[in-house]
């Protein structure tokens, strides 16, 4: 097996060490796999300083240069693919062939966005004879990104690669928890030839570094994957000193079953994919909401397939879900099924920890739950799914849209006029009717209301990395 790679500090293209470190955890096993270095302010200093040198140099590196080193970096990744599948399965927990589907998934994000790099495309606005109005995209500047723990790999790639597609430099704060997948990024774009300073990589603290990052030059903008409470916390950090902040915060996903489905079949769907990362994705499906007709026959498969997905050590090729991320997980899960069933909630299969070694919790079914209760109100973060029956798709699309919360909704049905009608009223940045995917590279992703701002990914995720200059040139003084 590949060993866990040696974690360090990133910062203007050389690696560090820090006398401070922290333990990474194997979620499986409680083992300690490594240590992750903790930054100071003096490398923090070195990687604000090593990234305004990048930004002066990458983002007057032709767009089709930055293309092919991306597009290299990839290459590299992919090679790699195995290594990098294992660290993500160790230090996360996701079973093995997740680990390598998340690797290829975090290189289509670079490819794409290498592709976008030469296609931010400028306009020229029709004016009067002797004038001409002319629409730039430049790269914002330094960027100050955090990523979270949930995809190791994946994660970090979605703000490095619209980055540097950009033309923008970038410090990026991992997660302490899984800090491999970052680690894998950084030193294939090393490998592949990006300029020292483009890309830095720093840990610790979260709630420090990113107090000593936001307000400093040369960052010119904040980019965040995670929980709404933290994302609130560094838009107002970042409101304070003018700069923007790109935010893709906390979901509850509602799922809509019309009554034109086979239930069965959608049923062992979206226990599949409750399952995904053991729940812990912002836009995992959690809220269902199903047509009376329905409800006994879709309840019915989807628990008898929750049952049957076996839990395990993610390099056992046999599993299919591996374990919650720590202790702290398992502790929200219990505290939200004990809530439920003390609110009149029926316990279906799961509600309980396996096992007294790893963080393992199974699939876990609510069933009637009240609007007001914890799982229903709280994003769960694990595999815990509520499914509720409703009269009408009125009624389920007025329950989808009474939290705050607004990243992704899916729905399963076969007539057009549902579809129009879902597409219409839902309230959410990502739709996805019979699939449950909520985003590939090509596609916009992001959320509404309390679920975040801007997008990422697609022709739009550029976007939020560059600023637009209007240039009005005359020929003649006047």
């Amino acid at each position: 097996m590949p060993a866990y790679p040696d974690i360090g500090l990133y910062i203007g293209g050389a690696w560090r060490k820090t006398r401070d470190t922290l333990p990474v955890l194997n979620p499986a096993t409680e083992q300690v796999l490594g240590t992750v270095p903790v930054a100071t302010r003096a490398d923090l200093d070195d990687a604000l300083a090593a990234a305004a040198e990048g930004f002066r140099v990458w983002s007057r590196t032709p767009p089709a240069k930055r293309a092919e080193v991306m597009l290299k970096a990839a290459a590299l990744m992919r090679e790699r693919i195995d290594a990098i599948g294992h660290t993500i399965t160790v230090e996360h927990g996701k079973p093995y062939e997740a680990g390598r589907l998340e690797v290829i998934r975090g290189c289509e994000f670079f490819e794409w966005d290498a592709g976008e790099a030469v296609r931010c495309y400028g306009r020229v606005i029709p004016s009067a004879p002797g004038i001409r109005y002319i629409v730039h995209h430049q790269p914002i500047g330094t960027v100050a990104a955090f990523s979270p723990w949930n995809f190791p790999m994946s994660q970090p790639a979605r703000k490095v690669a619209g980055a540097i597609a950009s033309g923008c430099s970038i410090i990026l704060k991992a997660a302490e928890e899984t800090p491999g997948g970052a680690v894998h990024i950084v030193q294939a774009f090393h490998d592949a030839g990006l300029p020292p300073g483009v890309l830095n990589l720093v840990f610790g603290v979260p709630a420090e570094i990113s107090e000593y990052l936001i307000p400093r030059d040369p960052v010119r903008m904040v980019a965040f994957t995670g929980s709404t409470s933290v994302g609130k916390w560094l838009t107002e950090r970042a409101a304070r000193v003018m700069k923007p902040a790109l935010m893709e915060l906390g979901g509850h996903a509602p799922v809509i079953v019309c009554d034109d489905v086979d239930p069965v079949l959608s049923a062992q769907v979206s226990a599949v994919r409750k399952a995904r990362n053991s729940g812990q994705v912002c836009t995992s499906p959690t809220r269902f909401f199903v047509m009376e007709d329905l409800y006994e026959r879709f309840t019915s498969a989807f628990v008898e397939k929750a049952k049957s997905i076996r839990i395990g050590d993610g390099l056992d090729p046999a599993t299919q879900m591996g374990p919650v991320a720590n202790h702290r997980r398992i502790e929200a899960l219990e505290a939200m099924v004990a809530d439920g069933r003390a609110r009149g909630a029926k316990v279906l299969t799961g509600g309980e920890r396996v096992g007294n070694r790893g963080y393992f919790f199974p699939v876990t079914v609510l069933a009637q739950a009240p609007d007001d209760c914890m799982a229903m109100t709280v994003e769960p973060f694990g595999p815990l799914a509520i499914i509720n029956p409703v009269r009408s798709l009125e009624e389920a699309i007025e329950k989808a849209n009474a939290l705050p919360f607004g990243l992704a909704a899916y729905a399963f049905t076969h007539d057009a006029r549902n579809a129009d009608r879902l597409t219409d009223a839902i309230e959410c940045g990502n739709l996805s009717i019979n699939t449950l995917e909520a985003s590939v590279a090509e596609t916009p992703f992001g959320g509404v209301k309390e679920s975040g701002h801007g997008r990422e990914g697609g022709a739009e995720g550029l976007h939020h990395y560059m600023v637009v200059k209007n240039v009005s040139h005359r020929m003649d003084i006047q």
